[in-house]
């Protein structure tokens, strides 16, 4: 059995040690994505903003922090509805331009560029 420090296992993915993202942005996004409509989110996470868009809970505060980040931001994160979790979520590439601003703004250091 391996160890997760151990050379031969491969290291966490940085986002588990950032969730920079998670309490930075606003996420918006199609109500049909929410369990509601057919779609994944569970309906207790997705605020309504007009007849068609949704925002993530938490995520509409002057520092926003989205209800579903679980840990320390810049220490140990996870996303409580990973796999349901809305587009806007799913497309944020770690090591972005956008990746990088929102570290910045937690005081961590950037991630390389994805390849």
């Amino acid at each position: 059995m391996t160890t997760p420090h151990a050379p031969s296992s491969k290291p966490p993915h940085p986002c588990l040690a950032c969730g920079a993202c998670c309490a930075t942005l606003r996420v918006d996004f199609s109500i049909h994505e929410t369990q509601e409509y057919g779609g994944r989110v569970p309906q207790g996470l997705a605020e309504p903003i007009t007849d068609t868009l949704c925002r993530l809970r938490g995520t509409d505060y002057a520092r926003p922090r989205c209800a579903a980040l679980t840990g320390t931001v810049g220490e140990k994160v996870a996303c409580g509805i990973y796999e349901w979790r809305p587009s806007p979520c799913r497309e944020f590439a770690a090591g972005s331009d956008a990746c990088n601003r929102v570290r910045r703004r937690h005081h961590l250091p950037p991630l390389e560029q994805p390849h």
